[in-house]
């Protein structure tokens, strides 16, 4: 088997950076070399001083097929993805018909994908208020865990679930041994706010913030650790906005629960202040909070009290954005320029390229159950990585995007560092802005 050798002045490991290169047979990287130990014959990619990263997994997306493909489906998300260096994403349950709730669901999922995807992906199974009893066969059937939320998810079909639905399910997620990431925001205090803003201008991005208020971050994440306490389940926290968990999930990991995060790029690039009347294409949930609060949460990433970056790339069809606060479809659409977005702010806070592997790479990864076949640059690890060059800049324009629709919060917005190619198992799947083979992804299983 013939073998090829990607050579970089910087080439990102688990045990740093370094000058090396990384010899390629097949799907896996054989090994990990000094420049000066090519084997005679293999083929040599040399990107010189653009790094070699490990391929980017994103633990959270929202692909929305099968039945929501007007949104986004397989072919656009992933063509977005390998743009924007990732390698594998890991789809959520909620946005597609039939959610994926029931093993015959998760079954549609895969025979939508097929054919379609550029790269590598996953599926999450549902909890929702009626499946507890398919909790276990999801887990059979090669999901990689699970989600839930503890407020209403925005869209119909998909039920959240109450404390009581909730504990019906965890003794089945427990014996599976796979995570439940949750959406951890409580109904009550959203409704309390909500209420008295009645007579608010909700085109003001002031009223939605008030209508999200940090409380409801803070019960549900008090609640959840109280439930990982008593049932010793995997508990994953999902785009963390309040700085004022951290405190919360620091006891929890100290105290031994099996308990991890993830924050979003919008949440460590935005700040409320900054945020314009009308500006709908910011409205997420949670919200997007203050600039103190932002960089409490590049803490809690400097702490290791947040374990990845997740993007929660969840597009919708140009109108659905339109309206004001109250009214507009909330979710960023982002895939294409997390990485680019994550590196401008990363850099200027004085982090390096391994911190955005660990954060990007390895830690989502790691939650999927895929670590160390994904998430690294090691012998062994399948052949995923980005080339990357971190020194370049450029303005986002639609051509940048790739996903279904153009829309998005980052356009026009200058970012730092620019992926050149990414390879799924050795071969490209974006290089030179184009996308050169066919999709040959394949879905990852449990």
């Amino acid at each position: 088997m013939s073998q090829q050798a990607f050579i970089s002045r910087r080439v990102v490991t688990p045990e740093g950076v370094r000058a090396a290169a990384v010899l390629v047979e097949g799907e896996r990287i054989r090994a990990v070399a000094p420049i000066g130990e090519i084997p005679a014959g293999a083929e040599r990619h040399d990107v010189g001083d653009a790094a070699i990263l490990p391929g980017l997994v994103d633990s959270h997306v929202h692909i929305n097929e099968p039945g929501r493909t007007e949104w986004e489906g397989f072919e656009t998300a992933t063509r977005a993805a390998a743009a924007g260096g990732y390698t594998m994403l890991v789809d959520m349950p909620l946005n597609c018909l039939p959610a994926t709730t029931t093993v015959a669901a998760l079954e549609r999922k895969r025979a939508s994908a097929r054919g379609k995807s550029c790269v590598d992906w996953g599926a999450w199974g549902g909890v929702v208020r009626d499946n507890p009893h398919e909790i276990e066969a999801l887990a059979a059937a090669g999901v990689l865990g699970f989600k839930c939320f503890l407020i209403h998810p925005g869209i119909d079909g998909f039920t959240m679930v109450t404390e009581q639905e909730l504990r019906n399910a965890l003794p089945q997620v427990a014996r599976t041994g796979l995570p439940l990431l949750v959406h951890a925001e409580l109904g009550g205090p959203v409704e309390a706010a909500t209420a008295r803003l009645d007579h608010a201008d909700w085109r003001c991005y002031a009223t939605y913030l008030q209508s999200r208020p940090d409380e409801a971050e803070l019960s549900a994440i008090r609640l959840l650790i109280a439930l990982c306490r008593e049932f010793r389940f995997r508990l994953h926290i999902v785009h963390l906005s309040s700085c004022g968990g951290l405190a919360l999930l620091r006891a929890a990991r100290d105290e031994g629960l099996a308990v991890s995060v993830e924050t979003c790029p919008h949440y460590l690039h935005f700040a409320a202040e900054e945020i314009s009347d009308g500006a709908t294409l910011t409205k997420c949930a949670p919200p997007i909070r203050g600039r103190l609060n932002r960089e409490k949460l590049w803490q809690g990433l400097r702490e290791g009290v947040i374990d990845l970056v997740a993007t929660d790339h969840s597009p919708c069809p140009p109108e659905m954005k339109k309206g004001d606060f109250r009214t507009a479809w909330g979710g960023i659409a982002g895939l294409s320029v997390a990485l680019s977005v994550m590196w401008t702010e990363a850099q200027k806070r004085g982090f390096s390229l391994t911190d955005i592997a660990r954060w990007m790479a390895e830690g989502p990864a790691r939650l999927a159950g895929c670590v160390p076949q994904k998430g690294r640059i090691m012998a062994g690890s399948d052949a995923d990585f980005v080339v990357f060059e971190p020194e370049a800049e450029r303005i986002v324009t639609k051509d940048h995007l790739h996903q279904r629709h153009a829309i998005s919060p980052y356009l026009d917005k200058r970012l730092r560092g620019v992926t050149k190619a990414t390879y799924v198992r050795g071969k490209p799947a974006f290089e030179g802005g184009q996308f050169p083979l066919k999709p040959s992804g394949t879905e990852q299983r449990r």
